[in-house]
């Protein structure tokens, strides 16, 4: 099974096609809305921005696992994003990443992309899992993991073919 196999929803309840993304980077990234690191979606959505037209998307789940940092609905969770971050990447359904109950494309993404020392946990909110065009991921980025070395890495794979 592979990435563009996993049934998701966006934040209206509304079957996403993932499958439609096929041969894109993409960017699938944990979100919150009261983490220290939520002003990172200004930054996600820059990203967004300067490089979509060169197939390049953001996808963002929002996860209440980590200290109730999400506690809205993932509608309500749209809302805020776009008033506060001015957020147009698409922003998906709710989530849980970590467990039995974890959303079967951050189990996918987990395997595909562990993290240190080998854990396939997830630890905390606004971690980043860039996948190449040919639906593999790249690297995990960790909360703290963002500007130039994304960007880079970013550039890196929006270059191959």
């Amino acid at each position: 099974m592979t990435l563009y196999d996993q049934d998701c929803y966006n934040h209206m309840g509304q079957r996403f096609n993932l499958r439609a993304l096929q041969g894109q980077v993409l960017l699938v990234v944990n979100v919150a809305s009261r983490c220290g690191y939520t002003p990172q979606l200004k930054e996600l959505e820059m990203l967004y921005q300067r490089y979509r037209d060169r197939g390049f998307t953001v996808l963002g789940f929002p996860c209440d696992q980590f200290g109730k940092q999400s506690p809205e609905s993932a509608e309500a969770f749209c809302t805020f994003g776009e008033q506060q971050y001015g957020v147009t990447f698409p922003l998906m359904e709710k989530v849980r990443v970590n467990g039995g109950d974890a959303h079967p494309l951050f189990v996918l993404l987990k395997r595909e992309a562990p993290g240190m020392l080998g854990t396939t946990m997830i630890k905390w909110n606004f971690t980043k899992f860039l996948v190449g065009r040919d639906g593999k991921v790249i690297a995990r980025f960790g909360p703290r993991d963002h500007g130039r070395s994304l960007r880079l890495r970013l550039e890196g794979a929006l270059d191959e073919i």
